[in-house]
């Protein structure tokens, strides 16, 4: 939490600003080293907001939520606690605690500055501790959604199938943030398909954006019942071929923009040119399940110890998983060894790639 703080504290020195409020659950999470601040799912902001001064950081919530964030997500941490009344809330706390000074945030909050992008370039290159912290979250997140790809049966519906991919990631700890299963024709309709109550017949997709300790891994596995045709025969190679070109082309000192390019260039050379359009090609992931969504007009420098999550796609077909760029290689966190794999050569290496599993 140390690192952290300094650098709220460098970001304020460069802003010119006296205050730094921090609203979202990311942030919340990053900046403690991992703990949580939520209570709905579904909301991007917590119940205990941080305020980062020159001299203190305070956490300010209700008195419904303080003795537990005390207790549970800030013991042992350098910070003050801040406890009022459920009946009025924290927004005229946070007004006079600001009262007078040069605020900036990372939501927007009155005359504030809102730096959500700078915050999220300096979350997205981890530490040793969130490192370590992906790495076991990526390993679980790939574990469960491959465990259910190998339990699945026909018939069942997709509703049934993601309650199996929810069930078991709250059981290692995980909050499900992505969960999409498509069957079928639905595969190749859909490049975002939320479960419905359509039943396995032969082929199924499922998708997994799992949180924990603020962090997000991001996981794509296929099953298929039988042999499968020759489109998709081919179909699952050149979508391997497409990941694997980009995932080379991820490494430090290339920018984003480089990346995006090699992904249009291979789409091209597997005669898919206008695939790339229909779903985006990914990004930096780390405490969103997409820090920023990559473009040709993408200009950031790629840096050791970012984590980035690529998806190409092509008809009926798409690969995903989570990527540690190191100093030496990328490391993929989602690869448990414990799959059906595609060896893919790129320049003299050899990259094993998730392939359908056949059952």
């Amino acid at each position: 939490m140390e690192k952290q703080v300094a650098q709220c504290r460098a970001l304020m020195d460069a802003l010119n600003v006296d205050a730094l409020l921090l609203r979202t659950r990311s942030n919340f999470a990053w900046l403690t080293d991992g703990q949580d601040n939520h209570i709905e799912l579904e909301l991007t902001t917590g119940v205990a907001d941080i305020v980062v001064l020159h001299d203190r950081v305070l956490v300010i919530t209700t008195e419904i939520e303080a003795s537990r964030i005390q207790e549970e997500e800030l013991k042992d941490r350098p910070v003050e606690l801040v406890s009022v009344k459920w009946t009025e809330g924290v927004e005229p706390t946070l007004q006079t605690l600001l009262k007078g000074k040069k605020v900036a945030s990372d939501v927007p909050f009155g005359d504030a500055r809102v730096v959500s992008n700078e915050l999220s370039s300096i979350r997205r290159r981890l530490g040793e501790r969130q490192v370590s912290q992906y790495k076991a979250l990526c390993l679980d997140a790939a574990q469960v959604l491959e465990g259910v790809a190998k339990r699945i049966q026909q018939g069942q519906s997709e509703f049934a199938i993601g309650a199996q991919l929810m069930s078991g990631l709250a059981e290692r700890g995980c909050t499900p943030h992505v969960i999409l299963v498509a069957t079928d024709e639905r595969i190749f309709r859909y490049r975002h398909p939320i479960p419905t109550a359509k039943q396995l017949d032969k082929y199924a997709m499922m998708v997994v954006c799992a949180r924990r300790h603020g962090l997000i891994a991001n996981v794509t596995r296929f099953v298929h019942f039988g042999k499968l045709d020759d489109n998709l025969q081919e179909n699952r190679e050149k979508c391997a071929y497409i990941d694997v070109r980009m995932n080379a082309a991820t490494r430090p000192g290339k920018r984003v923009s480089d990346v995006f390019q090699t992904a249009i260039d291979a789409y091209r050379e597997v005669g898919y040119p206008d695939d790339w359009r229909f779903l985006h090609q990914g990004g930096p992931t780390a405490y969103a399940s997409r820090e920023y969504l990559a473009s040709l007009e993408t200009n950031e420098v790629i840096q050791t110890n970012e984590v980035y999550a690529w998806n190409p796609a092509i008809r009926g077909i798409k690969s995903e998983d989570t990527i540690l760029v190191e100093q030496d290689a990328n490391t993929f966190l989602t690869h448990t060894g414990d799959w059906e794999y595609l060896t893919v050569t790129h320049d003299g290496v050899k990259y094993e790639r998730p392939d359908i599993l056949i059952r």
